[in-house]
């Protein structure tokens, strides 16, 4: 089964998206450096969220069949632009920062890792988008 989603373009470079199972929406502008307002998340930080928020939505997955809780994680994604060989993304940097307390043994590390990079945004990128992971954990 698909997920709709209905676009309606409202000028002036934005859009309104609807979510069609929950009818949640959401707005876009085009970004500052091409013509935009940045009043919105512009198409291209959709993906960034998207990224970021899958990593964190599997790793929960994960780390809940092992009893891990993984509430109060911070997630920070940069996005960098580039026009080589034409406008688009080139590098989303991702950084996980876990909450204080959590302890996690070096098992419970590499599985969430690889979840991270395994997640299905991550996975539905081109290659030539650089996708860096970077983990912190609590000391």
């Amino acid at each position: 089964m698909g997920v709709e989603i209905s676009i309606d373009y409202q000028g002036d470079l934005h859009c309104t998206a609807k979510h069609s199972l929950s009818g949640k929406s959401i707005i876009t502008d085009a970004p500052l450096d091409n013509g935009g307002k940045g009043e919105a998340f512009s198409p291209t930080d959709l993906v960034g969220a998207a990224l970021g928020t899958c990593i964190i939505t599997v790793m929960d997955l994960v780390a809940r069949r092992s009893g891990i809780e993984l509430t109060g994680t911070k997630v920070h994604v940069l996005k960098e632009m580039t026009s080589i060989p034409a406008r688009r993304i080139g590098k989303l940097t991702v950084s996980i920062t876990y909450p204080e307390g959590l302890n996690l043994s070096e098992s419970d590390k590499t599985k969430l890792e690889k979840t991270a990079y395994t997640c299905p945004v991550k996975q539905s990128l081109h290659h030539d988008v650089e996708v860096e992971i970077n983990f912190s954990y609590p000391l």
